[in-house]
């Protein structure tokens, strides 16, 4: 299975400075045979208003493009809402949901995550799930607290679901200086892994790290993750690089 890296610009960055990181990072990928054999799939996730000139700029190359965050519906009256109908006819393939400051910041609750998560299936659209404890606890109950959060996002799905991208973040790491510790974040990955590995309804499973993620980690979680969700240390497309280099010799 290939390696995973898939980067959120949040909204750190405005339109242009969005769109010359992505050619950036596009002529990167570009020049990196493992994006170019497959062996790392490399997507970004800019803002809503800088998706569709970010998929002229991605078309034709090896970089992959996602959304931030969709809505439960596709169509109707849901002011200031957008449908992942519309984002798989921009071309997107990737779509997060439930990331933390979602949840805390916009009170969207185990109910709304699910509805997303349905749409994205619905549309064609692989959803990036994100979960993770809000406190500092041990590998066990941070993986129940985890796998709690992937039951409830799953209730509405219809049917089987092409990938689901698992992306554990626990909340106390996101924006910290460092990533959790190593040792904890292979145990609950693995965890996570072992569990969903009788959900039938997810035909195939990926299960990534992000908060605080950065060069050097991948090396230390080995095969218990299969890729990282990356934040701010992306934004710099010559530490992105060296990700990407890392995560073709994993």
């Amino acid at each position: 299975m290939s390696r995973f890296l898939g980067v959120s610009l949040k909204m750190y960055l405005d339109h242009r400075s969005t769109l010359r990181w992505i050619a950036d990072v596009a002529a990167i990928a570009d020049e990196q045979s493992a994006v170019a054999d497959g062996t790392v799939q490399l997507a970004v996730l800019p803002s809503f208003v800088s998706l569709q000139a970010a998929a002229r700029i991605t078309a034709g190359t090896r970089l992959e493009l996602g959304a931030q965050d969709l809505s439960w519906a596709d169509s109707g009256a849901f002011t200031g809402e957008v449908s992942g109908r519309d984002l798989a006819a921009l071309g997107c393939r990737y779509v997060e949901v439930g990331h933390a400051e979602r949840r805390r910041l916009f009170g969207e609750d185990a109910v709304i995550i699910a509805g997303k998560l349905a749409a994205a299936q619905r549309n064609g659209l692989t959803p990036i799930l994100c979960v993770g404890e809000e406190e500092r606890v041990d590998e066990e109950e941070a993986a129940d607290f985890c796998l709690d959060q992937i039951a409830g996002a799953l209730g509405d799905l219809d049917g089987e679901l092409p990938e689901l991208i698992i992306a554990y973040e626990p909340v106390w790491a996101i924006g910290a200086d460092r990533p959790a510790g190593a040792d904890h974040v292979r145990a609950v990955c693995r965890r996570l892994r072992a569990e969903l590995a009788d959900d039938h309804r997810p035909q195939q499973v990926r299960v990534i790290y992000g908060g605080s993620a950065g060069p050097g980690l991948l090396a230390q979680l080995g095969d218990a993750v299969d890729g990282l969700f990356l934040g701010r240390f992306a934004h710099d497309p010559q530490q992105l690089r060296q990700v990407i280099i890392e995560a073709s010799a994993s």
